[in-house]
């Protein structure tokens, strides 16, 4: 459970969006929700709500990467990449049609660079897990040494996030697993 106001203010307005969607949830919602005054949600977000829904996507874009822990980090056998696949499923499953850092990102638009700058981060981050592991495997043989680690992870996640948009728009996952299985599938070769 959050501490400081300012993460109880985080805290409340994901639960909210999450609830409500974005254009759902207003200050007054957040402030009552988290328990806080109107004067402290001015004090930690004096940018007003464009920068209470950067401090929310921070917070979404970093689940997106625990919620694949421990494996993501783990990428060190096939068995481990098996199991990096079963968790990013199930959590698109459980997370089904309602991903929040979309209605944010899409909220607060691609032409604001607070939005961009999350996002860049999150894939950075998500591609630099997947090519160590990626360099790991062929550190001890598993993959060809020659392949390119950087440039098949960018392709992986690649095929995650179109694998997620799909699902986002018709609510089947189908596509992120055949992304999965087959991005994963070609490493071996």
């Amino acid at each position: 459970m959050p501490r400081s106001p300012r993460e109880r203010m985080v805290f409340s307005a994901v639960q909210l969006i999450r609830a409500r969607g974005v254009s759902g949830t207003g200050m007054r919602d957040v402030v009552t929700h988290a328990d806080a005054s109107r004067g402290s949600l001015a004090h930690y977000f004096p940018g007003g709500k464009d920068q209470l829904l950067l401090a929310v996507a921070h917070h979404e874009a970093e689940r997106v990467l625990t919620d694949q822990q421990p494996q993501l980090g783990d990428l060190t056998s096939w068995s481990a990449w098996s199991a990096w696949r079963d968790r990013v499923v199930a959590r698109y499953l459980a997370q089904g049609t309602d991903c929040p850092l979309h209605g944010l990102v899409a909220q607060l638009g691609r032409s604001s660079p607070g939005a961009q700058a999350v996002v860049a981060e999150l894939i950075a981050r998500w591609q630099g897990e997947i090519a160590a592991g990626i360099r790991h495997m062929q550190g001890i043989g598993e993959i060809d040494a020659t392949l390119d680690a950087d440039r098949s992870a960018a392709s992986l996640l690649a095929g995650i996030q179109g694998g997620v948009m799909v699902m986002l728009a018709t609510g089947r996952i189908g596509h992120l697993e055949a992304a999965l299985d087959v991005g994963i599938d070609g490493l071996r070769r």
